[in-house]
């Protein structure tokens, strides 16, 4: 059975639709995966709120746009999907509460949603639905700002696996789990841990307190990390950990950046606090898991 047995990929038919499905291709050809396309069309109140109809009228107009866009879907995505077990499914509903209600009806493995920023604004918006989907989905979800400017499938680089944690109680399962991505994706592991409180020294605390926080972040990582490949670089850099992982993530040319999301931050960082900023400013794809 593939590590990702089940991917699920809502698609709107846009440019951020296209290179998302370009990263899913990608990661199903390296895993053996299937991909469910997904579209979900808004109930009809929504759909032709601006038209003065209603009854049957309004049951016809609907039934048409379903028809038009299952055939759009039926056909979307057609060379990026080829040669991969690719199944779509055209529902009915609020967007994200669909989308999250059938990955966990269908046990999806992994969602792609690309976030939905425009022009100078892109760094600061996620888009409802994916704001959403992060927020309420079971399964780790792959998202990105730059995923409409992903390169053709065979392009794709996943050289590298960046893995940033805030050693709270989440950090040992996103770490253990960017792993398992590395060795699927045969790229290298990085481990980077954000933290904050060492920006001390800048406050005269002394070189002596700014090495002991660093060796106890170490420690911590190394115990977190004990089974995991010996060929694995970890990095702990002081700063503002949304700008720390983005600088990294650059330095490295990562393929593709893991993080926790979900609960309270742990003792030595805020990483999960940050990871609407982290996802705005990486360079690169998010797994959020």
């Amino acid at each position: 059975m593939p590590w990702l047995e089940q991917i699920l990929l809502p698609v709107d038919f846009s440019d951020r639709s296209l290179g998302a499905a370009r990263y899913a291709a990608a990661v199903a050809r390296h895993c053996g995966s299937s991909i469910t396309l997904l579209h979900v069309l808004q109930p009809p109140h929504y759909e032709f709120a601006a038209l003065e109809v209603g009854g049957p009228m309004l049951s016809e107009l609907f039934a048409n746009r379903s028809l038009q866009v299952q055939q759009q879907l039926d056909s979307f995505l057609a060379e990026e999907l080829a040669g991969l077990r690719v199944e779509r499914v055209l529902t009915e509903g609020d967007p994200a509460r669909r989308i999250v209600e059938y990955a966990h009806d269908k046990r999806i493995d992994m969602i792609f949603v690309p976030t939905h920023g425009y022009g100078p604004f892109r760094r600061f918006i996620l888009g409802s639905v994916t704001a959403k989907v992060l927020h309420d989905a079971d399964c780790p979800v792959w998202t990105g700002v730059h995923l409409e400017q992903a390169p053709p499938v065979p392009s794709i680089p996943f050289r590298e696996v960046l893995c940033a944690i805030d050693l709270g109680p989440q950090s040992c399962k996103v770490l253990h789990w960017a792993a398992r991505a590395a060795a699927e994706l045969k790229a290298r592991l990085t481990v980077v841990h954000a933290a904050p409180c060492l920006k001390i020294q800048e406050q005269g605390a002394g070189d002596a307190l700014r090495q002991s926080l660093h060796e106890q972040a170490m420690q911590e990582i190394e115990r977190l990390g004990a089974e995991l490949p010996a060929d694995r670089q970890i990095l702990v850099e002081s700063g503002d950990p949304p700008a720390v992982v983005r600088r990294v993530a650059e330095k490295l040319h990562a393929g593709v950046l893991v993080i926790g999301r979900g609960s309270a931050a742990g003792v030595f960082g805020r990483l999960r606090t940050n990871a609407y900023a982290i996802i705005r400013e990486s360079p690169c794809p998010v797994v959020s898991v």
